[in-house]
């Protein structure tokens, strides 16, 4: 007796019966036919109707790792519209939708025709980002005359179900507008707070809502990236706006002035803020949304991507009672989440801890956390005048800006105090330097800095869908910096897409350099040399720069060359 086949199903009609759209047989019966029919599944589904288009888009946009926008509440600019002919939008089955410099969003209703992307480049000199579309919607803009009775309307962000547990932790919201809902038949309050969930569940870092003369546009930061995520009606631009202002306790009726607030909330067990500011622009107000999740504080040090000597310097310098540990990067390198690494480990009864912060982001029992704010005179400086004053053990200031700062840092750090920062310089070695430039003198430096960390965010390949790189010329891994006699043996991962992650990338690792402050380096600081002969002495010592750092990351799978080139190119 002959054996039946197994039909093997595509990770999309498998997705599909795993959410109950499908059943296996109908899934089954669908890969059969469109493999007869010899078009693709998306296609095939959209066509006999078996899924509901909008489903059928939020499916395929978790597939692959893309943003999900509704066609309805978008209005192609003339300039875009007329980029590419009709005959190629059909043949390419891409349509563009909007421009923002270099960057072309295209849509894309069958991700098979994702392939054809590097045309798009090609005819319009400028670089695709793909959103995923419902199919019906897609192909009315192709095909005027075409018509689907089953396509819906609806927004991009989808409703969620943990929204109704997102709780406001304030009193009753007063004067807040109660025309929630606009000629467009969106319900505003009900908008906001999927907005905000699904970010809490996507992790995002950041909410961008942006006006602009014709289009409302909405992107989440995932991993230090910006997504688009949604393109609502622009007609409840100003309502939206109002309703975050009075959820964050902001004036709904000053629109001429930046703003700053805070929006509490219980979501679950968990308790989130959000870090609310305004800005007027020519079409409106932007509004920019901090997430601050108090569970990031319980980062331990293993989680964060320091090896094993770079750990053990940490926990070295950490053990210390007093000097000054100093973390360096640029702005969303993750300065603040090692400090607070730090701090937990080091956050007992027996120790009192002061921050002074330009905001205070990351909430800890146990710490006593200072705002900073210049306009009533509570400064980095005046405020560890006071700590001083407070019988401290251990001092962490957000940012030494200044010589006034720099110095009392210094000053505490030498009188039996542990004290923990952070600067803006590239590297290591440079951190020194720009000390000595600010005008602290060079023996005060090196009495009292024992640990510096430069630190960049890469990130993280996604296990699930991560694939060995093919075809890479060795000449160039020598290059990027790998050691020729590793290069035809090297193992190197690149990003897919997948379901469970964003562009084939889950997470972010830190990519760090650790650098003690030896006795060699204070005769170094002394004498007054440069930061290339410190960083000459630091790679005597066996110290890795952030690159050679980055190196061993992609040597071991956890990021990609493109993610080593991005975070390391300076």
């Amino acid at each position: 007796m002959e054996k039946t086949k197994k039909i093997v199903l595509s990770n999309l009609l498998t997705q599909l019966v795993a959410g109950k759209v499908l059943d296996l047989k109908t899934a089954e019966q669908a890969h059969t036919d469109s493999k007869s029919r010899k078009i693709s599944i998306t296609t095939h589904l959209a066509q006999k109707k078996l899924v509901d288009p909008s489903i059928l888009a939020l499916y395929n946009s978790k597939e692959y790792g893309l943003s999900f926008v509704d066609l309805d509440v978008i209005e192609i600019p003339l300039d875009v519209s007329t980029l590419l002919n009709a005959d190629m939008l059909r043949k390419l089955q891409i349509v563009p939708l909007f421009r923002m410099g270099k960057a072309l969003t295209v849509a894309v209703a069958d991700p098979f025709f994702l392939s054809k992307l590097s045309d798009i480049r090609f005819a319009t000199e400028l670089v695709p980002e793909p959103v995923i579309v419902e199919y019906g919607k897609f192909q009315k803009i192709l095909n005027p005359d075409y018509s689907e009775s089953s396509v819906n309307t609806g927004m991009s962000i989808s409703s969620d179900a943990a929204a109704q547990d997102l709780i406001l932790e304030t009193e009753d919201l007063e004067g807040e507008d109660n025309e929630e809902e606009d000629d467009s038949g969106v319900d505003v309050t009900t908008f906001v707070n999927e907005l905000l969930t699904h970010a809490i569940n996507k992790k995002v870092s950041d909410i961008h809502i942006e006006p602009y003369e014709k289009i409302l546009r909405v992107r989440y930061r995932i991993d230090g990236i910006l997504q688009v995520v949604s393109m609502p009606p622009k007609s409840i631009a100003r309502k939206m706006t109002s309703r975050l202002k009075v959820m964050a306790r902001l004036n709904s009726s000053e629109r001429r002035i930046p703003q700053d607030g805070r929006i509490h909330f219980k979501y679950g067990e968990r308790h989130i803020d959000f870090r609310v500011n305004t800005l007027p622009t020519l079409y409106g107000e932007k509004i920019v949304m901090r997430i601050l999740d108090s569970d990031t504080a319980a980062l331990g040090v293993d989680n964060l991507g320091f090896d094993k000597k770079q750990k053990k310097d940490l926990m070295d310098a950490l053990a210390k009672p007093d000097g000054m540990i100093l973390v360096t990067g640029p702005t969303g390198s993750g300065k603040t989440v090692t400090l607070y690494a730090g701090l937990n480990i080091l956050n007992t009864s027996e120790k009192n801890i002061a921050t002074a912060e330009d905001p205070a982001e990351i909430q800890v029992p146990g710490i006593n956390q200072v705002n900073v704010d210049a306009k009533v005179g509570l400064t980095f400086a005046s405020a560890l005048r006071a700590f001083l004053r407070q019988d401290p053990d251990i001092i962490m200031v957000g940012e030494i800006r200044d010589l006034e700062t720099a110095e009392i840092s210094i000053k505490a750090a030498q009188t039996g105090h542990l004290v923990l920062s952070t600067l803006h310089t590239n590297s290591a070695p440079e951190t020194l330097t720009r000390l000595i430039n600010m005008g602290v003198p060079p023996f005060n430096i090196a009495s009292s800095v024992h640990l510096i960390i430069a630190q960049r965010l890469a990130r993280r390949l996604c296990k699930s869908c991560k694939t060995l790189a093919e075809n890479i010329p060795e000449k160039a891994l020598v290059q990027l910096g790998f050691a020729e006699e590793e290069v035809k043996s090297l193992k190197i991962f690149e990003p897919v897409g997948c379901g469970s992650c964003s562009n084939g990338y889950k997470g972010r690792v830190g990519i760090y350099q650790v650098m003690p402050i030896s006795s060699d380096m204070e005769t170094m600081i002394m004498e007054g040399e440069n930061s290339l002969q410190l960083a000459i002495q630091a790679e005597k010592e066996g110290i890795n720069d952030l690159r050679t750092s980055a190196l061993e990351k992609v040597r071991e799978g956890v990021t990609s060359l493109a993610e080593l080139e991005r975070v390391t190119k300076d």
